[in-house]
């Protein structure tokens, strides 16, 4: 008989880990409610439960067009870009077909594959964000290893993006049941408006563009404010940077 040390206690461990961060993620869709930094953190998470090294999160703007939205460290982020860039990989064609796209060889996307092996990653994935029956985005999985994505995997990930989905509904209701184009549009300039921030603080204190996210996320979590909100301070300087670095 298996004991605590043994795989029978590793996957109890796994099970109980799922459930707390399941728990944690509800308790974020609270008044004060951070879609970005929500999305962000359902990126790391999606690495931490999964068997994957990086993870990434698409929405469609008003124009249908996709846009990265959360990624869960730099070098995948530069590699969701690319996929947009060149209009292939697995989240393009996931996000046309409304299918998953999961264990494909990634030759089919010559140059893509080439990006990916650049970047240290030998597989990709992609599974939708569907809200009633309309694909919005998807979830982006990338793997150093050419392993098949088990089962078990495939299955979360799909449970991860219907919280995904979860959160932007939830995000509506608080904007008044604005329509869903406007509702996207809205936490993609959010985005936008972050990524300025975080690259702005990063020149300024010599951080790394992923540290200056996590500085100002610690800060606006710190304090209650939204994320965008603390990156609009930094923008227009009313935010002192020394005040986020010594939070």
């Amino acid at each position: 008989m298996e004991g605590p040390a043994g795989p029978k206690g590793t996957q109890l461990r796994r099970e109980h880990r799922i459930t707390q961060v399941f728990i944690e993620l509800a308790d974020t869709l609270v008044d004060e409610f951070d879609v970005v930094d929500f999305l962000h953190t359902l990126a790391e998470v999606s690495v931490e439960l999964l068997d994957v090294d990086a993870a990434g999160l698409m929405l469609a703007d008003e124009d249908g067009v996709l846009r990265v939205m959360a990624s869960s460290d730099d070098q995948a982020e530069l590699l969701e870009l690319f996929e947009l860039q060149q209009n292939e990989g697995p989240c393009p064609e996931c996000f046309r077909t409304g299918a998953a796209v999961v264990n494909v060889d990634l030759r089919r996307w010559p140059d893509f594959a080439a990006a990916a092996a650049a970047g240290g990653y030998a597989s990709a994935h992609a599974v939708p964000l569907r809200l009633r029956g309309q694909v919005i985005g998807a979830l982006n999985l990338f793997r150093t290893s050419t392993e098949p994505l088990a089962d078990e995997d495939i299955a979360l990930s799909r449970a991860l993006s219907d919280i995904a989905t979860i959160g932007l509904l939830h995000e509506r209701r608080h904007r008044g049941q604005q329509v869903l184009a406007e509702q996207l549009q809205h936490a993609l300039n959010s985005r936008i408006v972050i990524e300025q921030a975080k690259g702005m603080l990063a020149e300024r204190t010599g951080l790394s563009p992923s540290d200056a996210f996590t500085v100002m996320r610690s800060y606006a979590r710190g304090t209650g404010q939204g994320l965008s909100m603390v990156a609009h301070g930094v923008l227009d300087g009313t935010l002192d940077t020394s005040a986020l670095l010594t939070r």
